[in-house]
């Protein structure tokens, strides 16, 4: 069963980052991804995955340990959730840059990369957002400053 629920994670999310990267002025994305509950899939992947092995989950995340972590991981069940627990995230995380990036006017071909990134690598994605967003913000306040008076 972790198999098929491993497969199913990313085919539950892989939807709506396609209407962030794809169709970014499309309305309906707005209206989809508008809403935090598009993680919801894969939230329900990952508690179909985690819930039923709570006993040996809850003693690895309250004192982890990079053995307890290794062996829970080196398991199917383990993997698959480890695996749901990083989509979710990611997707939570690539809907905000969505957001944001809309927000401040950044184009969507500046966008899109950074959030395939964010798909591949997330935090790498979030830390190029982040610096891009700051970048951003410096160049559109300079460039609606006024001009300083000559003396």
């Amino acid at each position: 069963m972790s198999g098929a629920l491993f497969g199913l994670t990313f085919a539950v999310a892989a939807p709506f980052w396609a209407l962030m990267i794809v169709a970014p002025a499309w309305s309906w994305t707005d209206r989809i991804v508008g809403s935090p509950l598009i993680v919801a899939p894969v939230l329900l992947v990952y508690a179909v995955l985690v819930l039923p092995a709570l006993g040996d989950v809850l003693p690895v995340v309250t004192a982890p340990t990079l053995d307890g972590l290794r062996e829970l991981l080196g398991t199917a069940d383990g993997a698959a959730a480890a695996w749901a627990h990083m989509i979710g995230f990611d997707l939570f995380v690539g809907r905000w840059i969505w957001r944001d990036a809309r927000e401040r006017g950044v184009p969507a071909l500046v966008t899109a990369p950074v959030l395939l990134l964010t798909i591949l690598l997330g935090p790498l994605g979030l830390a190029v957002h982040l610096g891009l967003r700051l970048g951003w913000r410096a160049r559109r306040a300079s460039a609606v400053a006024p001009a300083a008076p000559v003396a």
